[in-house]
């Protein structure tokens, strides 16, 4: 039956399948405002966003460089329409702020991405928080007990996550309970982390710290601290890799050495003779791009319902099932799983309702079809 479910889904075309969904629930038009363009995440973020049929705002915050360019031109990069994006330096801001206020009155119709710089976080979510704007924070560093803070007080709506990547945060939760539930079946197992970035990363991957925390408390390791991981930037290693022993990160292909993150974490018995390794080798930016769009959607909707938690991760995101699927070449939303659900029986039919309303992760009703 499930297979059968799965050959009568209709594909819908990706620019037309977001917005549609969106205003089917009655939510207002949603636009992407992306801080951090010019840079490579900033368009790859904005590109996502034209690809899902969102209206990327016209405006956007860039750092004081007097060099730096007052407008961009950005586009999806398949060929689409380009679109001008005004930036702002960060000292203008509140000139930002003011003209956004204008254009986006209503709750939920109006989502920032951050991918600015470390030094900018802790600034940058106060700005948001002043203004009520709620926001993605895809970036790392910063003074992160602050920033949750400082946001948790405000109640200003975000995501905060060391890594917008659906796929490595479903790791990243499994080896959190994993932890949770098995604290030191690896007791006296040696954790190593190593992890590749490109050269203008300049600080250690915020995920590779959450995931070395669970694998430490898998191996009762409380002297593990993040400085312990190994943050590679140096082309000739990257290039070369771990090499035989297959014990540092893999070999970076050249051609990805301005866009990667490859990371090996290993645990290895007192006498060498056992070792497990996770490993996970990302090329590009797409990935998180994506990620970072399922987040956006996911707040404009909590704040449109009037969510009392007010901050969230990307493990909210993927409880909620607030993910876009490729399959055949189309993207589909939670809803879609929904919908596509009702058909098989009346039975099934029951059942998609009752986890709707719950909110139930749609894999979760996958699994009870007969």
């Amino acid at each position: 039956a499930a297979g059968a479910m799965r050959a009568t889904a209709s594909p819908r075309p990706r620019q037309l399948a977001l917005s549609t969904v969106r205003m089917a629930a009655g939510a207002p038009p949603l636009s992407i405002l992306v801080n951090g363009l010019p840079g490579a995440m900033g368009r790859e973020i904005a590109a996502s966003c034209l690809r899902r049929g969102l209206a990327l705002a016209p405006l956007g915050l860039t750092g004081d460089s007097a060099a730096g360019p007052t407008e961009v031109t950005v586009d999806d990069m398949r060929g689409g329409v380009p679109v001008s994006v005004k930036l702002y330096p960060s000292r203008d801001r509140d000139t930002l702020a003011a003209e956004l206020a204008q254009l986006y009155p209503e709750p939920g119709s109006l989502v920032c991405i951050d991918f600015t710089l470390p030094a900018a976080v802790n600034s940058n979510a106060e700005w948001y928080s002043a203004h009520g704007l709620p926001f993605v924070m895809g970036t790392t560093g910063g003074d992160r007990e602050a920033l949750l803070a400082g946001v948790a007080e405000a109640g200003t709506p975000c995501v905060i996550a060391p890594n917008m990547a659906k796929q490595i945060v479903a790791l990243q939760a499994a080896l959190r309970r994993m932890a949770d539930d098995f604290p030191g079946s690896f007791e006296g197992y040696t954790l190593r982390v190593v992890e590749s970035h490109q050269s203008s990363k300049v600080d250690t991957s915020g995920t590779a710290k959450a995931l070395s925390a669970s694998l430490a408390a898998l191996a009762s390791d409380s002297s593990w601290g993040d400085e312990r991981i190994e943050k590679v930037r140096d082309v000739a290693e990257q290039v070369a890799g771990g090499g035989t022993t297959h014990r540092g990160v893999s070999p970076v292909p050249e051609a990805a050495l301005g866009g990667h993150a490859f990371h090996t974490y290993s645990l290895e018995s007192t006498d060498g003779n056992v070792e497990f390794q996770f490993r996970h080798n990302v090329l590009g930016r797409s990935v998180y791009a994506e990620g970072s769009i399922d987040a956006a959607v996911f707040l404009a909707d909590q704040v449109g319902a009037g969510s009392e938690q007010r901050v969230f991760d990307m493990v909210d995101v993927l409880r909620a099932g607030a993910m876009w699927m490729p399959r055949g070449g189309h993207m589909r939303t939670a809803a879609d799983w929904r919908e596509e659900s009702r058909r098989p029986s009346a039975s099934v039919k029951q059942r998609a309702s009752q986890l709707a309303v719950q909110n139930v992760c749609p894999l979760k009703l996958c699994s009870e079809l007969p």
